[in-house]
């Protein structure tokens, strides 16, 4: 009988200054869902930092004379080199994430999409003429305004989209003529990796992308570097916002938490409604930061919305992210269904109702609804990043859009109503980035201005945003006398 042989799992260097470095520790990447090794990483230091600032510097000296069809060149590539690797990508995201292998493959299509969209907007950093004869003595002259970029810039991003959340960073940076320093999440380094191995073989100049693993520590130097002049970071809010108190004088943008809430006003279709919440509020297995966490039905439809909302939350499948057939995968840690698992057992005990679910596996959480809840339960008013959600009646609209705003989250919101009144009024006094209409909060294209207020964040992405973000406006006075 012929000996079984194990696939040999990979070991990946890190990006720094055209060169993969196989230096400092070496990390091994473990799936979440049953803890076999799937990759090996080395750790840069903080030495590695301190060579892919210098080089990002160095290298932003060209990048920023870059013109537009040459910068859209390489963006066309990217493209294609993710497009030729669809499967290796999602793979790769399905094993280092435990994201459920129809929705890798979803991503990986977002991040191709991400790097079309960068590739348009990349020839459309427009400026502007302004007439400055508006008094006597400023009789003819005139001004433009061009957009230049910002400079080198440092990207910290989070585990859940590990590929399409570093697209977000590096092609509007590419886009608009930045070098960029990336640290990926420690559960994910794997996803980005292969993309800057992508985008360097799309002929990206060496030294304007770096990408390199780096404990906390050590990516400290990231925030506090001034010759980065901006730090694009997506995560946790707490991470966030003290990033944001050292970061000195560099320009800071946020993308961070939230506890989205949806409407479902009783004039709406409330089989649509319940099949959007169960996606919006259980695809990833919750671990998204726009994911449905608050549900709000108009009493008179609550119990029939109720009834398919369980409906359609009962037919979800949780197993093997590979299995072509689940729904629901791990979350990232076991300590993260630990958390979540109490955080249910807590409004239980304080009086709330579970209609399903609630019990876990090891890291896999059942998918769970909870009603009779309150607002100051932690179900309600922190963010639970899990397959979680609460669903309560209210009588009064104007209650809803306040109960609604009783967060210290500003992300997006759904409403599903027919009635456009309550619609643009839900606009108007929503506090929150976005309200998306007929439609869950966890509804989102890649071009469309992203991100949050309050502890949300700061700043948006989505490519013509995030090149904004990272150019400036300069102005030119012309005086023809």
């Amino acid at each position: 009988m012929a000996e079984m042989t194990m696939t040999p799992v990979a070991t990946h260097g890190f990006l720094v200054d055209g060169r993969w470095l196989e230096e400092g520790d070496l990390v091994e990447v473990r799936s979440p869902y049953d803890g076999a090794v799937v990759g090996r990483v080395f750790q840069g230091t903080k030495r590695h930092a301190e060579l892919a600032i210098a080089a990002a510097v160095k290298a932003f000296g060209t990048t920023r004379r870059l013109p537009a069809f040459e910068r859209q060149r390489v963006l066309r590539r990217v493209v294609e080199g993710i497009a030729k690797r669809k499967e290796e990508f999602a793979r790769t995201m399905a094993q280092e994430a435990g994201k459920p292998i129809r929705a890798a493959r979803t991503e990986v299509e977002r991040a191709i999409f991400t790097f079309t969209v960068a590739a348009e907007e990349s020839t459309r950093i427009y400026g502007e003429y302004l007439p400055l004869d508006w008094q006597e003595y400023t009789a003819g002259r005139w001004g433009i305004v061009r957009r230049f970029p910002l400079g080198p810039i440092a990207g910290i991003t989070p585990f859940n989209f590990p590929l399409n959340l570093v697209a977000h960073k590096v092609a509007p940076a590419i886009a608009a003529g930045c070098s960029i320093v990336l640290k990926p999440a420690p559960q994910t380094p794997l996803s980005a990796l292969l993309l800057a191995e992508t985008i360097q073989e799309a002929g990206w100049p060496d030294g304007a992308l770096n990408v390199l693993p780096l404990s906390n520590d050590d990516a400290g130097l990231l925030v506090t570097d001034d010759r980065l002049k901006m730090i694009s970071f997506t995560g946790s809010a707490a991470v966030g916002w003290e990033i944001k108190k050292r970061a000195g004088k560099k320009k800071v943008i946020l993308e961070l938490g939230g506890n989205a809430g949806v409407i479902v006003h009783g004039d709406t279709d409330l089989g649509y409604a319940a099949e959007r919440c169960v996606a919006g509020g259980f695809a990833y297995a919750g671990q998204t930061c726009i994911s449905v966490q608050r549900i709000l039905v108009e009493h008179s439809v609550y119990g029939k919305f109720t009834d398919l909302l369980l409906a359609g939350v009962k037919k979800l499948k949780t197993g093997d992210p590979l299995e072509d057939s689940t729904d629901l995968g791990p979350l990232i840690r076991e300590s993260d269904a630990v958390r979540a698992t109490d955080w249910i057992q807590e409004a239980v005990r304080g009086g709330a109702r579970l209609l399903c679910g609630g019990h876990r596996k090891g890291p896999v959480l059942a998918p769970t609804v909870l009603t009779g809840t309150k607002p100051e339960m932690r179900v309600n008013c922190q963010e639970i990043f899990a397959p979680v959600v609460t669903v309560e009646p209210y009588d009064d609209f104007e209650l809803a859009l306040r109960q609604l705003n009783n967060s210290p989250y500003g992300l997006q919101a759904g409403i599903f109503t027919r009635d456009a009144k309550l619609l643009f009024h839900s606009y108007e006094e929503l506090e929150v980035g976005a309200v998306v209409a007929g439609d869950v909060p966890s509804f989102r294209i890649d071009h469309m201005p992203y991100g949050g207020i309050k502890d949300s964040g700061v700043g948006r992405e989505g490519l013509r945003y995030a090149i904004e973000e990272m150019t400036e406006p300069k102005l030119l006075v012309m005086n023809p006398r």
